[in-house]
């Protein structure tokens, strides 16, 4: 019987972080660099006593065996990863680094202390709706260029440091009942919520896993995203046909 099934490409990509206390970056830096140099897995890992943050590319069975080890450990029994296949390496350098934050957003800020609440890719499109809500992509202005969604402010940064000030000058102005947040892979906007609740809002919505894993769980027809997703590697941009082949 002839199989009519297109192949897919042997490359995946996956990125996923998490909010952790650790205290043994430079043992797990060493393990992990090994882990990528053994099942020739390329990208980025980095480490912090806040966590980890990473985005990788290899081959499906080459990433199972690297997010098993870690999933080995308790503290990473739950981690969740965004996926997408392509054609080829989207990076060319294997990299653990251990860093002071995975993530700065330029001032004292603990998400494993307190975050805003998780919000489902359906729960997001309900949430969007509600006119009360403002809506803040928390991204840089280049990568909003590309994409965002339906009524998202852009607070047109140069880099994530430059929320709070935003936040000071613009947001405490507002005063906005709601607050619902978003970014590519969700890391920023889990550590703005984290801000924001310190910084006396009540209500602090966020898009579980960003944008990458509403692409991957949101039909194109029932999107309320416009555009293209911007990601640091050899792709560029991503958009549903990404994840929805």
């Amino acid at each position: 019987m002839i199989n009519n099934q297109p192949e897919l490409p042997e490359i995946k990509v996956i990125a996923f972080y998490k909010f952790i206390k650790l205290h043994d970056c430079e043992n797990l830096k060493s393990q992990l660099h090994d882990c990528m140099k053994v099942n020739n897995i390329y990208g980025t890992i980095l480490l912090a006593e806040e966590g980890i943050n990473s985005t990788i590319s290899g081959k499906p069975e080459s990433l199972n065996i690297l997010l098993n080890f870690l999933r080995a450990d308790i503290r990473f029994a739950d981690l969740k990863h965004k996926e997408a296949y392509f054609t080829k390496q989207v990076f060319q350098r294997q990299k653990v680094k251990v860093k002071k934050e995975i993530i700065s957003l330029g001032c004292s800020v603990n998400p494993n202390e307190k975050v805003g609440k998780y919000l489902s890719s359906l729960e997001w499109n309900d949430l969007i709706r509600d006119p009360e809500v403002l809506i803040i992509d928390t991204r840089n202005d280049y990568e909003v260029e590309l994409g965002s969604f339906e009524r998202a402010i852009n607070p047109q940064i140069n880099k994530f440091k430059d929320l709070p000030e935003f936040t000071e000058k613009h947001i405490k102005q507002i005063k906005p009942k709601k607050v619902a947040m978003y970014c590519t892979g969700g890391i920023r906007c889990e550590k703005y919520s984290s801000y924001l609740l310190k910084q006396g809002f009540d209500e602090v919505y966020h898009l579980n896993g960003g944008i990458l894993k509403y692409l991957e769980e949101i039909p194109q027809s029932e999107s309320k995203w416009q555009g293209d997703c911007f990601v640091f590697d050899e792709r560029r941009a991503v958009n549903h046909q990404t994840y929805q082949k």
